[in-house]
C-alpha cells in the first residue's frame, strides 16, 4: 500500500482576512496564522489551505490577483509567508496556496499594458470588438456575477472578457506565453517549500471558442468554456513540467461537474477535485432561489460520488457557501447533535476531509439585512440585477433573494473567546462580526468536553488511528432513505461501521453493528440494544471482524 500524505491528512482552510487580527487594525493577517499553528497542530490538522494572501485591489477579496510575486500588505510581507511555511513544518503542517489563473486583476501590470494592441501583452486577454458597431459585446455570455462577461475600455475602443467580476479579467490560455508565465507562477511557490495549490475555477480557464452560446437564464456561454478538452491538455502539461516533479498536491474547483468529467481531470492532472453537487440541494437553478432540502437527497449524491470517483473531497464549507449546520441540520433544536453528525460524515468517507475555519467550533451563517453591511461583490451584482429587473419588489425581499448567495456568511471573523470583537481583533472587524461569538468560540468550546471542537479532535485522531478509514474501501448498506451506512474495511486491520441519521425524525435501527464504539453524539456505549436512531445521530463502531 502506498501511503500518501493528502489520504493521512486533514486539511483546514484559512480564510486570512477573518481569521486573527495579530496587529489591531481589523484585519487577519500572516502573523495571526503563524500565532494560532498550534491551535490548528492540536487539532490534529496537517494541511492549511490559505485563501489569496497576494497583492490585490480586493475588489473579490483577493481573487483578484495584481502580482502574484507579492503579498498583500494587510496580511504581511513575503517574510511572514516564508516564516509561515517554515514553523508550520516544524509542526509537521503544510501549505496549499490559493492559485487564481483563470483571470488577473484589472491592476495587474499584465492587462494594463495589454490595453495597447502594440503590446506583447495584448494577447494575455481576450480584447474583441463589439458587435452592432461596437455597441454590444462581441458575445451574449453571462458573468458568473449576473449581467454580460464582456467590459467596454473607451482608453482602446475594445471589449475584455471577465467570467466574474469587471475587474478580474480571463486569460488567454491560447497564448503559449501565458501558460509559460503560470508554470513560472507554479515553480515560485513550490520551490518556497509549499505543498501543492487549490486551483480556483479550474475547469474555466480554457475557452474552445468566443461563439455565441445558447441562451439560459443563468451562465449563457459556458458550453463554450466549462470542463473543454483545451483545459485537459493544459492541466496535464502543468502535472507533467511542475506538479510531479515536486509530489505537488492540487485539488481543482470544479463547478458543475459530473463524475465522470471530475475522474478526467483526476487523470494525470490533479489529485482531486472539489464537486459541489451536494451544496446545491437546497438551491434551483436560479441559484438566488432555495428549494426544500431533503436528506435523503444528500445520502444518494453521497453515495454516487463515493461509489464513482475514486477519491473525494469530502467537505460541507467553505468561503464561498453558507454555513452547514443550518443547511443539513436543525440549529435550533439539535445543534451540537447536527454538528457533529455533519463531521461524521466529512471525517468518515472515502477522500480527504476540508474543515472551513469555525466550522469544528459550529459558527452559524451572520445574517444580512441591510446592503451597507455586505462587502461580497457578487451579491451586490446581483441587487443590481434584481433591483434592474424587478424594480417594483420590496427591498426586503429583494435582500432575501440576495442573501440566499451571499457569501459573507462564512467570512465572519473566527470567534476565539468571549471578548470584544470575538477575540479576533482588539477593534471592529474588516467584516460584519457574528452575533454569536460570547456562546460560540474556541475558548468555550475547549473547556466543554462535550462541545463540537472536542468531537472534531476525536474523529481526527480516529481517522489517524486507524488506516481502514484512510485507505480502506467503502461498502454500502441498504437502509432507510435517509440513514447513510457503511463499511470502511482494509485487509488486516479492523473494519469500521459507520451509521448515520441524517434527518431530525427518530428511525428504526436497521444495524445492530458489535463492537467498540469510537464516536457518537448521544451518550451510548453499545449499539447492541439501540432500537432506534435519534435525530441526527452518528455513530462509528470498530467492528470485531476484518
Amino acid at each position: 500500500m502506498e501511503r500518501k500524505y493528502y489520504q493521512e491528512n486533514v486539511v483546514y482552510q484559512i480564510y486570512p482576512r477573518s481569521f486573527y487580527d495579530s496587529n489591531g487594525d481589523g484585519i487577519g493577517d500572516i502573523q495571526g496564522i503563524i500565532s494560532k499553528l498550534d491551535y490548528l497542530k492540536d487539532l490534529g490538522v496537517g494541511i492549511i489551505w490559505l485563501s489569496p494572501i497576494y497583492k490585490s485591489p480586493l475588489d473579490d477579496m483577493g481573487y483578484d490577483v495584481a502580482s502574484y510575486y507579492e503579498i498583500h500588505p494587510d496580511y504581511g510581507t513575503m517574510d511572514d509567508m516564508e516564516e509561515l511555511i517554515e514553523e508550520a513544518k516544524k509542526r509537521n503542517i503544510r501549505i496549499l496556496m490559493d492559485l487564481v489563473i483563470n483571470h488577473t486583476s484589472d491592476e495587474h501590470e499584465w492587462f494594463i499594458q495589454s490595453k495597447d494592441p502594440s503590446s506583447k501583452y495584448h494577447d494575455y486577454y481576450y480584447w474583441k470588438k463589439g458587435r452592432n458597431k461596437n455597441k454590444k459585446p462581441p458575445n451574449n455570455w453571462d458573468s458568473m456575477f449576473s449581467g454580460s462577461a464582456w467590459e467596454y475600455d473607451q482608453d482602446n475602443n475594445l471589449w475584455y472578457l471577465h467570467l466574474y467580476s469587471k475587474k478580474q479579467v480571463d486569460l488567454n490560455y491560447h497564448n503559449e506565453n501565458v501558460i509559460m508565465e503560470v508554470e513560472k507562477i507554479l515553480k515560485f511557490w513550490l520551490d518556497k517549500g509549499i505543498y501543492g495549490f487549490r486551483c480556483d475555477v479550474i475547469n474555466q480557464i480554457y475557452k474552445t471558442s468566443l461563439k455565441n452560446g445558447r441562451k439560459k437564464l443563468f451562465m449563457t456561454g459556458q458550453e463554450h468554456y466549462l470542463n473543454q478538452d483545451g483545459n485537459h491538455l493544459i492541466l496535464k502539461r502543468f502535472n507533467r513540467d511542475v506538479f510531479q516533479k515536486y509530489d505537488a498536491m492540487t485539488v481543482g474547483e470544479t463547478f458543475g461537474v459530473s463524475p465522470q468529467e471530475a475522474i478526467k481531470f483526476m487523470d494525470d492532472e490533479l489529485t482531486m477535485c472539489f464537486s459541489f453537487e451536494h451544496l446545491n440541494l437546497d438551491k434551483r437553478s436560479i441559484p438566488v432561489f432555495k428549494k426544500k432540502y431533503h436528506p435523503s437527497s444528500l445520502k444518494n449524491v453521497l453515495i454516487k460520488w463515493q461509489k464513482e470517483v475514486n477519491w473525494n473531497t469530502c467537505f460541507f464549507e467553505n468561503h464561498d457557501q453558507h454555513r452547514s449546520i443550518e443547511r443539513y441540520g436543525d440549529s435550533k433544536h439539535y445543534y451540537l447533535e447536527s454538528a457533529k453528525m455533519l463531521a461524521t460524515i466529512i471525517l468518515t468517507l472515502r477522500g480527504t476531509p476540508f474543515i472551513y475555519q469555525g466550522e469544528e467550533i459550529g459558527m452559524l451563517d451572520n445574517h444580512y439585512d441591510n446592503l451597507n453591511d455586505i462587502q461580497d461583490v457578487s451579491a451586490h451584482r446581483v441587487y443590481q440585477t434584481i433591483r434592474r429587473l424587478l424594480p417594483l419588489l420590496k427591498e426586503k425581499k429583494v435582500l432575501e433573494l440576495v442573501d440566499v448567495n451571499n457569501r459573507d456568511h462564512s467570512r465572519t471573523p473566527m470567534c476565539w473567546d468571549a471578548s470584544s470583537h470575538g477575540g479576533f481583533s482588539t477593534v471592529k472587524a474588516w467584516i460584519k462580526e457574528s452575533p454569536d461569538y460570547q456562546k460560540i468560540n474556541v475558548q468555550s468550546n475547549l473547556d466543554n468536553p462535550n462541545s463540537i471542537l472536542n468531537y472534531y479532535k476525536n474523529l481526527i485522531q480516529i481517522r489517524k488511528n486507524h488506516l481502514s478509514i484512510s485507505y480502506g474501501t467503502i461498502e454500502f448498506l441498504s437502509s432507510n432513505k435517509n440513514v447513510l451506512c457503511f463499511y470502511r474495511k482494509l485487509e488486516n486491520h479492523p473494519a469500521i461501521f459507520v451509521i448515520i441519521n441524517l434527518s431530525k425524525k427518530r428511525i428504526k435501527n436497521p444495524y445492530y453493528e458489535q463492537g467498540e464504539v469510537l464516536a457518537t453524539n448521544y451518550d451510548v456505549s453499545s449499539i447492541d440494544k439501540l432500537d432506534y436512531l435519534a435525530p441526527y445521530m452518528a455513530l462509528v463502531i470498530k467492528t470485531n471482524h476484518q
